[in-house]
């Protein structure tokens, strides 16, 4: 597996709110910054089949590129949590060559769509705490597997983006991939991770440094932000600036009282996956906190109630950057860092 021959690639994440790059290049099995950026988006390519979104998204996506100074045509991009279907099967272990219809047979019962309608994809998940197979009480050996399923529509208008803005899409992933490679890398813990965005927070099981479970809620930092601007007759912006002036802090303070609501929504899931991961002989080590709404004052304290050892991402710990850029690139980590696990995947060639 190595990086294109150029050794630079883009990543390229279209949330909800924005789209951010970040383009790297590989060195010595490490990864150098080359260039990054950042611009508002307000529409939405993913859910429906719109001429008029994925030529805006594209321009908006060539105008960011050029500005950027970005020096590569090679993109790999991810696909939002909430339109891709994931699951961790279990098979019988058979020979390769027969494990393409197994997965497919499997995959019946378990994407909601015909087959014909998605691309499927999966990729085997190996034990690296018991490098042994456990053996069932059948002595039927298993093989875990993730299963992923994106509607071919879905599929289809990225590519286009990409196209009508001059790029060469070499892959498409789901953010939570692409969040485990900036933000656990080789962390061979069990990892809860929770990426809050604008609007959709993801919460991601871990295990071993692969994804066993992932599940997408519909809130996110501008239903908080939404939610102050209702309760105190404010715009937006002013309601965004309360967010970040004060925060969890205080039992008694009104703009802490609003917000608790929508982020109990956070909790109580994530409560419930650490309880169904543990009621079956496993542990969570940790919470890791990664998106633009993980930097809210207060949250860790606020979630502590889960007993577990809660930190904040840090998407660039496996990059470097001129230490002048530091004041300017840090503070930018928790919404690049999708973009950066992107930059870092290494592709076929």
């Amino acid at each position: 597996m190595l990086f294109g021959k150029s050794k630079s690639q883009l990543g390229v994440d279209i949330g909800s709110s924005n789209i951010k790059i970040v383009q790297l290049r590989a060195k010595d099995n490490k990864f150098a910054l080359e260039t990054y950026g950042s611009v508002n988006v307000s529409y939405q390519i993913a859910n429906k089949e719109s001429t008029s979104s994925i030529k805006q998204t594209a321009s908006l996506l060539q105008n960011l590129i050029e500005r950027a100074g970005v020096t590569t045509d090679k993109v790999i991009a991810s696909l939002p949590n909430n339109v891709v279907f994931t699951s961790v099967i279990e098979i019988p272990k058979i020979p390769d060559n027969e494990l393409k219809n197994a997965v497919e047979f499997e995959a019946k019962k378990y994407v909601p769509l015909p087959l014909s309608e998605v691309a499927l994809s999966w990729s085997t998940i190996e034990d690296k705490k018991n490098k042994t197979v456990d053996l069932k009480s059948t002595g039927e050996m298993k093989l875990k597997v993730l299963l992923t399923a994106v509607p071919n529509m879905v599929v289809e208008n990225y590519v286009r983006v990409f196209r009508l803005a001059g790029l060469e899409a070499l892959a498409l992933e789901i953010e939570a991939l692409s969040l485990i490679r900036s933000v656990v890398g080789q962390d061979m813990s069990n990892n809860l991770l929770i990426d809050i965005g604008a609007k959709n927070t993801s919460i991601n099981l871990v295990d071993s440094g692969y994804l066993r479970l992932s599940k997408n809620l519909n809130v996110g930092g501008d239903t908080v932000t939404n939610s102050i601007a209702q309760s105190l007759s404010v715009n937006f912006a002013r309601a965004e600036q309360f967010k970040k002036d004060f925060g969890l802090a205080g039992s008694s303070q009104q703009i802490p009282q609003i917000m608790r609501p929508i982020l109990d929504i956070i909790k109580n899931e994530a409560e419930q996956l650490i309880n169904l991961f543990e009621s079956r002989g496993g542990r969570i080590d940790k919470i890791v906190l990664t998106g633009g709404g993980s930097k809210l004052p207060y949250l860790k304290e606020y979630l502590s109630v889960l007993g577990k050892n809660i930190i904040l991402a840090n998407p660039w710990a496996n990059v470097t950057y001129p230490l002048e850029l530091k004041p300017v690139v840090e503070p930018l980590a928790m919404n690049l860092a999708v973009a950066i696990g992107l930059a870092m995947r290494r592709v076929e060639v």
